[in-house]
């Protein structure tokens, strides 16, 4: 038989999905949340935190992340990454600035009063929140494991880590994915 005697099949195009919205991030983290069985795959470590990397929904990047006692992430930011994170075990604190920062052209910058946001995150209790969130998580507990997951779209092209005396926020660096990975 010839090549050209071979019947012609269509094949229909790839489409990429649409990219997924904070909101169907937050689903997604809170879904996952729910299922115990992964949740108790994470080790814990006493003295650092522990990840597992996640299919997470429409090509984005997610994460199961086991957080000791006592530990946090540090003020830092996304950048041009959505995203959503909720708490399966423990409790967790973010405190985020309830303002949209410039994203370019600062070291520096004074905050307004009553930009501070605080809450307390329970099991089945997250968020999910646009580009340039500017935030920390922290586990204050003195003696209890946190465990949450984390989605972010597009995934995550830098993280802009800052610290904070005051009211007075410094970026002090910007990361991208080969720094951490």
């Amino acid at each position: 038989m010839s090549a050209s005697s071979f019947p012609v099949v269509p094949v229909p195009m790839r489409t990429s999905a649409p990219a997924p919205t904070a909101a169907e991030l937050l689903d997604f983290v809170r879904r996952t949340a729910e299922d115990t069985e992964l949740i108790a795959s994470l080790p814990l470590d006493p003295e650092g935190r522990t990840w597992i990397r996640l299919d997470g929904p429409g090509g984005s990047e997610a994460w199961l992340i086991g957080w000791p006692p006592g530990t946090g992430t540090g003020w830092h930011d996304h950048a041009d990454s959505i995203g959503a994170f909720l708490t399966a075990a423990g409790t967790l604190t973010e405190h985020s600035l309830a303002a949209r920062l410039p994203t370019d052209g600062w070291k520096t910058l004074e905050l307004a009063e009553d930009i501070d946001r605080t809450r307390e995150l329970t099991p089945g209790r997250g968020r999910a929140f646009g580009r340039h969130h500017v935030h920390e998580v922290l586990n204050g507990s003195a003696a209890e494991h946190a465990v949450s997951v984390h989605a972010y779209y597009p995934p995550l092209p830098r993280i802009r880590r800052y610290s904070r005396t005051g009211a007075v926020l410094r970026l002090e660096q910007t990361e991208r994915p080969e720094d951490w990975q």
